[in-house]
């Protein structure tokens, strides 16, 4: 019986792009590009690489390599609880910002 529920678990599984833009709107850049570790087996990987299982009540994002629950995500009316405990990290690149220099005539091709 637990091979019939893993193949469930499996036919319900996507990938953590599904989940692209609910992790914009929490952390407001683009985060499936952005590496993280499991805080389980050390794996590290790009977050777009998790698994995602979305047919709950919230979702929950697991380890590739080990399937350990990672990240777990429930939306309320009031709120967007974000639980990060089976991360080591997250981690999120700055944009490039713009200085008046960068601005220079030949930069902007004139």
């Amino acid at each position: 019986m637990d091979e019939k529920i893993q193949d469930i678990n499996r036919e319900l599984m996507l990938d953590a792009n599904a989940t692209a833009g609910l992790l914009q709107e929490i952390f407001g850049v683009e985060m499936t590009a952005s590496h993280t570790e499991c805080a389980n087996c050390g794996n590290e990987s790009e977050m777009g690489t998790l698994l995602a299982f979305t047919h709950g009540p919230g979702i929950v994002l697991r380890c590739s390599a080990c399937e350990n629950v990672m990240i777990r995500i429930v939306q309320t009316p009031d709120a967007i609880h974000l639980d990060a405990r089976g991360a080591v990290y997250l981690k999120m690149v700055r944009a490039k910002r713009v200085r008046p220099a960068d601005l220079s005539n030949d930069a902007l091709g004139g």
